[in-house]
């Protein structure tokens, strides 16, 4: 069980805390909340005790005997903001300490993450940004806002991040040392990286189709977790069955064609790409235009053909220098056999790198953990087994080890 201190400021997004407040109880933290005066505006402290099952306080003066402004900070494994106010983040980046929170945030030796939630003129004024920029040079992770509604009829970047979205990114840091050092670092700031993510639907017929089982969970963790490093991201999205992350521009696909169509037209301007997706290796022929009805035959025969082979096809036709990254889910008998698999599809495709999954007895589908073999031609770069989160800054560790070597070239 895990230490999380939740910080929360005064903006209209602090209901959205309350849901975060929930997913990290449930899944096992013990979470105390620290609200500042104005956060009570939004949502009273009732609420909060009553969620976290703890007593809230905003001020140092209260709880004096047990020290609160430097305990609660030495104590917590992580520390979370969210929604992170202009005001907070101004008053963090300036060291100021005038209520329980800030001096939290002082006294924290934890990874410290910010979730930014302000209207989109205040989140791309100067000083905000400068103020973020402050803080990411001393080693607090801050996450980038989202796109989209905001108060009243106003949208546009500063939206807060779904409570899912800041949930993955916390399992990721905590507890991990390795994915904490390369956020701070931000080593694919400047970057522009394209992830494909999820699995193809072939249409049979106006409602049916072929499909597979990819919930496209790890290709939507390494768009995350591409954004959290700095880079631009824009994730292809087929079909998934997990939310989509904020901090990346979204392109929905269908088919494996349209899936083509999207990663040629994101690869123009693209450093890394990700193909994290599962495209069907087959469509039918000829999709009915009508629903195909049982006709008291034994069966139905389809005649199918391949498809565009999206990886190979991206690793020929580069129109720049560029680290691409394929999957491999197979059904191997063992690790020894699994390497060889990879080796053979790494060279017919093409990639600079290759994950190589054993989905054998339907593993990783679905999942919340993973386990990888990360392969290049030279041989094995990684091995890892953790939570997805966690398995895509692996992946991106790798993704800046082989960008560096193409710098160079």
């Amino acid at each position: 069980m895990s230490r999380i201190l939740l910080g929360v400021a005064g903006g209209i997004a602090a209901y959205k805390a309350c849901l975060l407040l929930r997913r990290f109880t449930e899944a096992g933290h013990d979470v105390t909340v620290v609200p500042t005066e104005n956060a009570l505006r939004f949502v009273g402290r009732v609420t909060w005790e009553a969620l976290s099952g703890k007593p809230v306080s905003t001020s140092v003066f209260e709880q004096v005997d047990a020290v609160p402004h430097v305990a609660l900070g030495q104590a917590a494994d992580l520390v979370v903001v969210a929604p992170a106010t202009a005001d907070l983040l101004s008053r963090a980046a300036t060291g100021r300490a005038d209520d329980l929170l800030t001096n939290v945030l002082l006294t924290a030796a934890c990874p410290v993450l910010m979730v930014p939630a302000m209207h989109t003129e205040m989140w791309q004024h100067p000083a905000t940004q400068a103020n973020v920029a402050t803080l990411r040079a001393r080693g607090v992770l801050v996450m980038e806002p989202a796109d989209g509604r905001l108060t009243g009829a106003d949208s546009g970047p500063g939206r807060l991040p779904e409570p899912d979205d800041i949930e993955q990114v916390a399992l990721a840091v905590l507890g991990d040392p390795a994915t904490v050092a390369a956020v701070r670092r931000r080593d694919l700031a400047g970057r522009r990286v394209v992830v494909s993510a999820g699995g193809t639907h072939e249409q049979l017929d106006p409602v049916r189709y072929l499909g597979n089982a990819s919930s496209g969970q790890q290709g939507i963790a390494l768009a995350r977790a591409a954004a959290l490093r700095g880079a631009r991201v824009t994730l292809v999205a087929g079909h998934v069955t997990v939310p989509l992350p904020s901090g990346a521009d979204i392109v929905r696909v269908g088919s494996t064609a349209d899936l083509a169509v999207a990663m040629r037209a994101a690869a123009a301007e693209a450093d890394v790409i990700v193909m994290a997706a599962a495209p069907a290796d087959f469509t039918p022929a000829q999709a009915s235009g009508t629903k195909i009805k049982k006709d008291g035959a034994d069966g139905l025969e389809l005649h199918l053909v391949q498809t565009v082979d999206v990886l190979k096809t991206l690793s020929q036709d580069r129109p720049r220098p560029q680290v691409i990254v394929g999957f491999a889910a197979e059904t191997a008998r063992d690790a020894a056999h699994l390497l060889e698999l990879g080796r053979a599809k790494l060279d017919r495709k093409g990639c600079d790198l290759l994950v190589l999954n054993n989905v054998s007895g339907g593993a990783v589908f679905g999942a919340a953990d993973n386990t990888v073999t990360i392969i290049d031609a030279h041989g094995i770069v990684a091995e890892a087994s953790d939570d997805k989160n966690v398995i895509a800054h692996r992946i991106l560790d790798a993704v800046a080890a082989a960008s560096e070597g193409v710098k160079r070239q």
